[in-house]
């Protein structure tokens, strides 16, 4: 298999930092927080705006890639479920997806409601997100 080469273009600054106590989904109590890119990536923020919801793409960096079977949201009387079947974050290739409302854009940090990625998790892209009106 031909291997790619992802380059995280910033991180997530966030009051979450421990994965065990993090929320498993963004309703289920997920801070606001911080996407902190770097300085040469500044111009690819042009257009974006508050109150704009966009997909978020992360590396989920402290995932465990040898996992492919998980019992959904770590409860034992489920059955094993294969990852692709899942949102579990242990995966071979652990990309994060996150749906977020963008607050602010200040330089090139941008403020977003509802990140349930831990502290320093790298941003691999952003996108807006497709509405019917588009």
């Amino acid at each position: 298999m031909t291997a790619y080469t992802l380059r995280p273009v910033g991180h997530v600054e966030s009051t979450l930092t421990d994965r065990a106590t993090a929320p498993r989904q963004p309703d289920e109590g997920a801070p606001d927080a911080w996407l902190v890119f770097d300085d040469r990536y500044a111009p690819a923020l042009e257009g974006l705006t508050p109150g704009t919801d966009v997909l978020l793409l992360t590396w989920l960096d402290r995932a465990d890639r040898r996992t492919l079977t998980v019992r959904p949201r770590g409860d034992a009387g489920r059955p094993l479920t294969g990852v692709f079947a899942t949102r579990a974050p242990d995966r071979p290739n652990p990309i994060g997806l996150h749906t977020v409302r963008l607050l602010a854009v200040v330089g090139t940090r941008v403020h977003v409601r509802n990140l349930e990625a831990l502290a320093g998790t790298p941003i691999l892209d952003v996108k807006p997100l497709l509405t019917p009106d588009r």
